[in-house]
């Protein structure tokens, strides 16, 4: 059935006004007590309000490592939908879209109609959200070069595009951003043409000001800073160094660590994960659930991936690459973990993750992916799963939606591009 464009809650739960929506919303679930081997299940509620705004803000977006595959190609796609651009390759002529967007692309069911007929709407139309045509881009970059000659060394766009592309890209100029050598890898030194001078606490007070300078030279009502650029090494958690946001403030990383979130909860802003998450790793967070969901016991997972792109280089760093396996290994743990029934304490499958640099195949990600999984009367199962995609077009960026559940609202501008 075609999707509908608008819609409208008649619920005493849900209140419009000139300027926000605001639901209320009762979170049902139970509360499981131990007493003397036996659980005790307690039925719970709590009431939940979310207000958002109906005023759609004016959204500027600063990207970490803007000249980067990610950043470049982000930039590329938003111009492309922007100037309805279509352009010729040899299987035919394409036009700019946003597929393999969740908001752009994607519906929800709304439920049925007087026939009977389920009724959907676009993802896009759930709440007041930012047209991504409307995203103003900004950031940084250790590669002095332009987005448009960042476009070109990416290798990820047809010719045909780059050259309408061109002239809007050419203009686009990354800000000098923070090198710091023992956090990313030696083959990226090449590049670090546009850096950010002085202390460390220097270089901190610049990237505040090129975020208040943007936000004021195009009439911003909100900034996002989002992370493309290539992956850092890996950071331990050490006790009285990263560990609280007391100790972090102290000695300020560039990682999710335990101090950076507790930080961001004191401050009440959105932190949003440590993977783009857009490809392999997400067929595996939804595979392996699905496999343990279906009373298999997966034992072994085992994950290869070639590129030859510059993050297929970055990783080629050993340091760079635990940061990744980390990312990527640590996906499955809540599935093992809710399943007590397949697994004993402390057991979880073999997991091992490989990544390669492979020059020639550039943007074209190759993944391979083997899952052993124990079935009754000894028997076993294995699926193996072959991928290949241009990783700088695969949906990466993430969505948000304003929030308000103790009376202290939160603010989170949608981004709606994955």
């Amino acid at each position: 059935m075609k999707a509908a464009s608008a819609f409208v809650v008649e619920s005493p739960d849900v209140v419009y006004s000139p300027e926000t929506i605001e639901a209320h919303y009762d979170y049902r679930t139970t509360r499981v007590i131990r007493e003397g081997g036996v659980l005790k299940v307690q039925p719970t509620s709590t009431r939940f309000t979310f207000r958002t705004a109906r005023q759609v803000p004016r959204l500027g977006v600063m990207l970490v490592g803007w000249g980067g595959n990610n950043g470049s190609t982000l930039t590329a796609a938003v111009l492309a939908n922007r100037l309805r651009l279509s352009w010729p390759t040899r299987a035919g002529r394409k036009e700019a879209n946003y597929y393999g967007s969740l908001t752009q692309s994607g519906t929800v069911s709304l439920g049925l109609d007087a026939e009977g007929q389920e009724v959907f709407v676009p993802f896009n139309a759930l709440l007041p959200m930012v047209a991504p045509d409307d995203l103003v881009f900004d950031g940084w970059d250790i590669s002095s070069l332009n987005l448009a000659e960042a476009m070109r060394r990416a290798q990820v766009l047809d010719c045909g595009l780059q050259e309408q592309l061109w002239p809007h890209m050419e203009a686009l100029r990354p800000r000098p951003s923070v090198y710091i050598p023992e956090f990313i890898a030696a083959n990226q030194s090449a590049r670090a043409n546009n850096l950010i001078p002085g202390t460390r606490a220097q270089q901190l007070e610049q990237i505040r000001k090129d975020i208040r300078d943007f936000r004021h030279r195009e009439e911003l009502d909100k900034v996002i800073v989002l992370w493309t650029a290539n992956t850092e090494r890996f950071c331990d958690v050490v006790q009285g160094l990263n560990d609280t946001a007391e100790n972090l403030l102290c000695t300020i990383q560039n990682t999710l660590v335990p101090g950076a979130l507790e930080l961001a909860e004191q401050h009440r802003v959105f932190v949003g994960g440590d993977d783009f998450k857009s490809g392999q790793t997400k067929v595996k967070s939804v595979l392996v659930d699905f496999l343990i969901s279906s009373g298999l016991k997966t034992m072994s997972i085992v994950s290869y991936n070639h590129l030859g792109n510059n993050d297929g280089q970055n990783l080629s760093a050993p340091q760079q690459f635990r940061s990744k396996e980390v990312s990527k290994s640590s996906v499955v743990d809540d599935m093992v973990q809710s399943n007590p029934v397949l697994y004993a304490l402390g057991e979880e499958p073999d997991h091992c993750v490989v990544i390669k640099y492979v020059p020639y195949v550039g943007d074209s990600k190759r993944a391979l992916d083997e899952y052993t999984s124990e079935l009754m009367l000894g028997g076993t199962n294995t699926l193996v799963l072959h991928n290949t995609c241009e990783k700088g077009v695969a949906p990466v960026a993430p969505n948000g939606c304003t929030g308000d559940t103790n009376g202290h609202p939160q603010g989170a501008s949608p981004m709606p591009m994955a």
